[in-house]
């Protein structure tokens, strides 16, 4: 069981980091006129992306959890 968990919990744990990553390039990549325009208008391309990689980045990091809990689990 060990040689499977940990494994995923390293590819968890790295693709938790890209996200990341990923959703603060995306946030330094905001400018002026994406926070002053209306909030009707909707969100610009920018904020989605930023939304998309930090609910990924809460995604992995849960999924990275659950993997360290199964493996205690299992090793008692």
């Amino acid at each position: 069981m060990n040689y499977v968990l940990i494994p995923l919990i390293i590819i968890f744990v790295a693709l938790t980091v890209v996200s990341l990553v990923r959703g603060i390039i995306a946030f330094l990549n905001s400018t002026k006129e994406d926070l002053n325009r209306d909030p009707v208008s909707g969100a610009t391309a920018n904020q989605l992306l930023q939304n998309k990689m930090m609910f990924n980045r809460i995604k992995f990091q849960g999924l990275a959890v659950l993997a360290v809990a199964i493996l205690l689990a299992f090793s008692r």
